[in-house]
């Protein structure tokens, strides 16, 4: 699946990651009716939180520290529609140059197959 980076700043982060987080069909304040009118709306199920992503602050990266970057790993289909959704309610929000986007991709790569090889060596694996 392709990844995609985002960058945000600081001042956004709350808003981002409420927005992330959020799935309506866990909503327990969410009625029968409402539920429905979501499950037809196709922006309304562009849920993040069913999604392999990662918020990192600019600082655990290397780079700005009033920035942080949001990892999206899904489908293309899904990061088409995400990025229209991140736009409207981050306005700010831009996508990451393709050459630091790719650097980014790559550490996030790295550090989650160090941190699979060390539970490998912590379980036996």
């Amino acid at each position: 699946m392709p990844a995609r980076v985002y960058i945000c700043s600081s001042k956004d982060v709350t808003a981002l990651k409420k927005l992330l987080e959020y799935d309506p069909y866990l909503d327990k304040s969410l009625g029968e009716a409402e539920l429905e009118k979501i499950r037809k709306d196709e922006e309304a199920n562009v849920i993040f939180a069913r999604q392999d992503y990662l918020l990192k602050d600019g600082i655990s990266l290397g780079l700005e520290r009033d920035s942080s970057y949001l990892y999206v790993n899904a489908t293309e289909e899904f990061l088409v529609k995400a990025e229209k959704k991140l736009k409207k309610a981050l306005p700010e929000i831009k996508r990451a140059e393709p050459g630091l986007e790719s650097k980014i991709v790559a550490t996030i790569e790295e550090e989650r197959n160090e941190s699979e090889q060390g539970l490998g060596l912590i379980f036996g694996g």
